[in-house]
């Protein structure tokens, strides 16, 4: 199968916001399997959310698999975070951040502790659901994607500056090389 195309920061897609999905036929079923090949097949990914691929009409679908040996498949349709709880202030990367090019760059992010999910599953079942700690930052940086958000937008200026002059000089230097 082949993979979809990872948008890389700063391209303007990662600024969209994703369309409620209301369609679950064979068409949005392929593009879940697409994107969970594409998951499968890119190295250190977590999860992806269609906003971060190069989609002309990217849905509100993110697919996760935080097992080590890819056996727990879970994709979330027209997710929302209905409860927070907690406090948590952990480092994050993201595969459209420099990480899917061979840059890993980290920051520092502060995100709920524990969170409750309503969603759809890929066939339109309802989901609902509570997750915490690395679970929870997870789905909360999805769903930021999806809303057209990085974790870059959560930082201070001089924070997220520090960082895109690494990512530049390291895109730079791999394009010298």
């Amino acid at each position: 199968m082949e993979l979809l195309n990872i948008l890389e920061y700063p391209a303007p897609g990662l600024k969209r916001k994703a369309k409620k999905v209301t369609d679950f036929g064979k068409q949005f079923q392929a593009l879940v399997e697409q994107m969970f090949a594409t998951k499968y097949g890119t190295e250190s990914c977590a999860a992806l959310a269609a906003t971060q691929l190069d989609l002309p009409d990217a849905p509100h679908v993110t697919v996760i698999d935080l097992s080590r040996d890819n056996t727990a498949p879970m994709c979330l349709v027209n997710a929302e975070i209905v409860e927070r709880e907690g406090e948590q202030n952990e480092e994050e990367g993201c595969m459209s951040v420099g990480c899917n090019i061979g840059i890993p760059t980290h920051a520092k992010v502060k995100r709920a502790y524990k969170i409750r999910v309503k969603a759809q599953d890929r066939f339109g079942n309802a989901l609902d659901f509570w997750a915490e700690e690395y679970f929870a930052k997870c789905i909360q940086h999805e769903l930021d994607h999806l809303q057209g958000k990085v974790y870059l937008d959560h930082l201070s200026s001089i924070k997220r500056e520090r960082l895109e002059k690494k990512l530049a000089k390291e895109k730079t230097r791999l394009i010298d090389d």
